[in-house]
């Protein structure tokens, strides 16, 4: 069982994608060549993100890297980057066996009307592995480890189908989507919360300025472009000891510039391929369901949050929140993560904050702001057992640097470990034990309960 899931996931994103479209769109009744067609622009769309975020993170992590040299900003949670952090969860017991048992979940709450969406995003099922892997090696119980898994599973389920009216009312050509994938689902309370919040402060209407209203406002200062190049040659400025260094280093400095903004410029680009794939298959999807049961059903496919990471306010938000973030991590007390790898993961935290604040830039950096400062103690609070994970994994698999942990080092990541929903089924199983464990079931059953009702009216 372990070595036939390990490679379904080590087909990756890109190619179990295509496969899972083609066969999807065959099965709700399109052409075959229509449905692979559409497979294959979700897959590009896949190829197309990996290489540019691999760019982000080629060019930015050694600039960063050289900034925490020289101002000594090292600490001790070691930043995995998601792409590691993923390795580690679905090579743990609990990983092997995440997808079918993720799978039986989904189709049970589906035949039992709890749940509208259906997760066919297999690759972001690890971070249910990750949460259970988590508490297994908390707990040394297999048992809790796919409980923590499972309501976690369940909980996200809810917010996607909570969430899906406003994702697709904010985000166009994305009708019949929702998004399932439980780190961008735990900031929607925050969004909701502080955006409310700041309502309440009088005059704060005013600093209502999308990203259409920032080009507008400042021209070539407000497009995500120009922000691109600008914050990666202070970055690169930064990177450099000494004044003689800027001025030797200027090249490197400037091709550090273009590529931030090529990252800016190209993610939007990219991220059209999904919209370009999805829209037959969601068109056949409504059709299909009116169809069989009528105009007032509805289902959701559940997507990836990649598809729309290319909005123009989560790139500006994402962009400008990364220098922040830096800080945020040296200045907090008790705080000992750091991240770098992790911070190409940074437009995901927005996907489903942007429906709630409607886009507005002030707030959405504000809300930014926020869950960051808390998820970086999130991280720090959750290492230990994570590391417990990743040195099991690391022992296993001998070969593989990007899952070794070093020496006088404990491992952490910004995704899945700084999500509100992974440290709130953490601290319950962690300090509370069995009490937390009944808290979790009572709140999973009466969020259940609550959408299954919300679905039937």
């Amino acid at each position: 069982m372990e070595q036939v899931f390990a490679y379904i996931i080590g087909l990756g994103a890109a190619v179990m994608m295509p496969i899972i479209f083609t066969v999807l769109g065959v099965c709700i009744g399109i052409k075959f060549s229509k449905a692979l067609k559409s497979g294959l622009y979700v897959g590009v769309g896949f190829v197309g993100l990996g290489v540019i975020t691999g760019l982000l993170t080629s060019s930015l992590g050694p600039a960063l890297s050289k900034v925490v040299e020289i101002y000594g900003l090292e600490l001790n949670v070691f930043d995995m980057g998601w792409p590691a952090a993923a390795s580690v969860a679905y090579n743990t017991t609990v990983g092997a066996f995440i997808i079918p048992v993720c799978l039986a979940v989904n189709l049970v709450l589906l035949l039992l009307g709890c749940t509208r969406t259906i997760n066919i995003d297999l690759w972001n099922y690890w971070h249910f592995a990750f949460i259970g892997a988590v508490i297994y090696f908390l707990t040394d119980s297999i048992g809790w480890g796919f409980f923590a898994a499972i309501i976690c599973y369940i909980v996200t389920l809810v917010f996607a189908d909570m969430t899906a009216k406003k994702f697709q009312q904010f985000y166009s050509g994305m009708e019949g989507i929702s998004i399932p994938q439980p780190f961008c689902q735990g900031f929607t309370p925050f969004a909701i919360l502080i955006g409310k919040a700041l309502d309440l402060i009088p005059g704060f209407d005013k600093l209502n300025i999308d990203a259409e209203g920032m080009k507008k406002k400042f021209g070539l200062f407000g497009e995500p472009l120009f922000l691109g190049v600008i914050i990666g040659i202070v970055i690169g400025c930064f990177a450099c000891e000494s004044w003689d260094a800027v001025v030797d280093g200027i090249p490197g400095i400037l091709g550090l510039g273009i590529k931030m903004g090529a990252v800016m410029e190209l993610i939007p680009r990219i991220t059209s391929l999904f919209i370009e794939g999805l829209k037959p298959i969601s068109e056949a999807t409504r059709e299909l369901i009116a169809k069989k049961f009528g105009e007032k059903k509805e289902f959701y496919i559940g997507m990836s949050p990649a598809l729309v990471i290319g909005h123009p306010t989560t790139l500006i938000v994402s962009l400008l929140l990364i220098p922040v973030t830096l800080i945020l991590a040296v200045a907090l007390p008790g705080n000992q993560f750091l991240p770098l790898a992790s911070l190409a993961g940074m437009f995901y935290v927005f996907v489903m904050v942007l429906p709630y604040t409607r886009g507005n830039v002030v707030k959405s950096f504000i809300v930014g702001l926020v869950v960051m400062a808390a998820g970086l103690y999130f991280v720090t609070l959750m290492s230990e057992n994570f590391t417990s994970a990743a040195h099991v994994v690391s022992a296993a698999h001998p070969d593989d640097a990007a899952v070794r942990v070093p020496e006088g080092f404990k491992a952490g990541s910004l995704d899945f470990a700084s999500s509100p929903i992974a440290f709130a089924i953490y601290a319950c199983m962690k300090y509370l034990k069995y009490i937390g464990a009944g808290i979790l079931s009572l709140l999973t059953i009466i969020l259940v309960v609550w959408n299954r009702k919300r679905i039937n009216k």
